[in-house]
């Protein structure tokens, strides 16, 4: 995926993952899929689907940092 990431919704149907939009990305790439906490409120989906855009605006933007990059300094925040 290189060093963007976009957010994409999806749901189960049938013991399958659909997305609900067309993707882009070559045969065989990798995801990384997490479950969507169950236990938000409207409210609170709102915001963090509002969240999530921005922060793909923000990669659009160019204002991102690769996953690697990211990871150490999180590390070295310790």
């Amino acid at each position: 995926m290189g060093t963007t990431m976009r957010v994409l919704k999806a749901h189960v149907k049938g013991g399958q993952l659909l997305v609900d939009e067309p993707l882009d990305l070559p045969e065989g790439s990798e995801v990384r899929v997490a479950p969507v906490d169950d236990e938000m409120d409207e409210a609170e989906r709102a915001e963090l689907e509002a969240a999530l855009e921005e922060s793909e605006a923000e990669l659009d933007a160019g204002r991102g940092v690769a996953e690697d990059e990211l990871w150490a300094r999180l590390r070295a925040l310790r």
